[in-house]
Parts: structure tokens; C-alpha cells; sequence
């Protein structure tokens, strides 16, 4: 066997953690600490996977809002106040494990900030199965390539032996714009229909499809 792709690259909310109701609950309350509009939980939903700054401007474009302040505020809320529990979907860190000793390069290409990523990395004990992270607040938000970009320049592996698996159609489009393939998981934000719009290699449904397509169609027959 040999591997179809050397350089796996995982989202992290709604990929590998079941994350949506956490950060819905922030974005409410760091709404409602600033007394702006409401917003409703489907809008809410469909910003998950961007960069918090461009979420938060997605959900109020118009208003004149401190931006600043109401990304503070939810990282307070995220950070020290939200208990709201988070857990891997099944599976999980068995897959992560497989992927490792198979060879495969392991990566992380998030909306989050590197605070709370690396809050949730040491929540999970996941951090020592990646080779690489990188978060919005440190570079491009998806759908901008440069993220992606960034991994597999860091790990010297080029697009046509880069996978991005995520949840959402910013991460497909991420992946399209920076030319590797995608794999949809439909178990996290956005509906099914909207991740095959994207044309992603193939869309899996439940943790468990995704622990199988990984371990057979990320590698080839020789």
C-alpha cells in the first residue's frame, strides 16, 4: 500500500468535535452583553468555520458595531465562562492514531484562535498527533487559500498530495482555492446538499464513514 496523500488536514469545530452548541451559546451571549440585535440560531450556525472577526462582521455588516469588543467578548465567554460540553465525535483519536502509524502528515486548519484551539487541543489530549495548526488569527480566513498554503509549505508536501477534511463549504472552498482535494463530512454546520455544491471528493456522514473512507481511499494499491 502506499498513501494517496501525505498531508491529511482536518477542521476542527464540527469535524473532529462536536463544538456547534458551545459556540453558538458565546455568540449569543456576547451579543446580548453589547445589546445588539439578535440573531437567529440558523445565522449564527452558518458563520461557524470563519475567522471569529469575519463572523462576527458576517452576522452584523451593516450596524456600527465595536467589532473588537464583541470578539472579546466572546472569547470571554468561550474561554472562562461557557461550560457547555464539547466532545469528540466517536472514533476520533482511534483514526488519528491509524493515520500516524500509516505516515501520514497530520495538520489543523481552523476559524478558531490559537488560544482556543490550544485550550481545546489540551482538553482532548489530541496536540501530539499534529504536526502542524494554524488558526484565523494568524493568518487568511477560509475561504482564502493561504492557511492551507501555509501547512503544506511548512511540511514540504505539495496540493496534489494534500487532503482537507471539513464541515463546512468554506472549508471545501479553502481547499479549491488552493487547488488540493476535499472531503465533506455532513455529521457538523452545514447541510449536505450545500457541501456537494462544492464538489468535494466525497461526502461522509457519520464519524464512523469517515474512519472508513480515511483508512481505505487515503491510500492506493501498489
Amino acid at each position: 500500500m502506499m498513501k494517496q496523500f501525505e498531508l491529511i488536514v482536518f477542521d476542527w469545530d464540527g469535524t473532529l468535535i462536536d463544538s456547534e452548541a458551545r459556540i453558538v451559546n458565546c455568540m449569543r451571549a456576547a451579543i446580548e452583553d453589547l445589546q445588539l440585535p439578535a440573531r437567529s440560531p440558523e445565522q449564527l450556525r452558518n458563520v461557524i468555520g470563519l475567522g471569529l472577526q469575519e463572523a462576527l462582521a458576517t452576522l452584523y455588516p451593516d450596524a456600527q458595531v465595536a467589532l473588537q469588543e464583541l470578539v472579546e467578548r466572546y472569547r470571554f465567554h468561550f474561554l472562562f465562562q461557557d461550560d457547555t460540553p464539547s466532545a469528540l465525535f466517536a472514533g476520533i483519536e482511534d483514526l488519528l492514531m491509524a493515520l500516524r502509524e500509516r505516515g501520514h502528515y497530520l495538520a489543523i486548519a481552523t476559524g478558531k484562535g490559537r488560544v482556543g484551539l490550544d485550550k481545546a487541543l489540551d482538553e482532548t489530549g489530541l496536540r501530539g498527533y499534529f504536526d502542524y495548526t494554524r488558526c484565523a488569527d494568524e493568518t487568511r480566513s477560509k475561504p482564502h487559500p493561504q492557511m492551507l498554503e501555509e501547512i503544506m509549505e511548512r511540511l514540504g508536501v505539495n496540493n496534489r498530495e494534500t487532503l482537507m477534511v471539513g464541515d463546512t463549504e468554506y472549508d471545501l472552498q479553502m481547499a479549491k482555492n488552493a487547488g488540493t482535494a476535499a472531503l465533506a463530512v455532513s455529521y457538523g454546520v452545514h447541510e449536505k446538499q450545500r457541501l456537494l455544491a462544492c464538489q468535494p471528493l466525497a461526502c461522509v456522514d457519520d464519524s464512523v464513514s469517515l474512519q472508513q473512507w480515511l483508512l481505505s481511499d487515503a491510500t492506493v494499491a501498489v
